[in-house]
């Protein structure tokens, strides 16, 4: 009875451990978009929340816009997803 328990809990815990990666590569992964007036890298999924301006058509910059409220709906989005699957893991096992 004490191993289902143990086994129980380590599943969960690895469950935890491989979503906290997946959440901080789907935030903090950057795509590059290299258009030939303005190359930038897109931060975040589902929602972009930052943009990196690295090329104009004036020239090279390094501008930074952070959307905040993109980024708590993100977090929203990917931290409930893994409090549901916790739950429904602990309600079958």
């Amino acid at each position: 009875m004490i191993f289902f328990f143990m086994r129980k809990k380590f599943l969960i815990l690895l469950f935890l451990g491989i979503w906290i990666f997946v959440t901080g590569l789907a935030l903090l992964y950057g795509f590059n978009y290299n258009w030939p007036d303005n190359v930038h890298v897109d931060y975040g999924l589902p929602l972009t929340w930052g943009t990196n301006t690295l090329s104009t058509l004036v020239g090279p910059v390094d501008n930074w816009s952070v959307n905040i409220l993109s980024l708590l709906v993100d977090l929203i989005f990917w931290l409930g997803i893994m409090t549901a699957i916790v739950a429904v893991l602990l309600y079958k096992l």
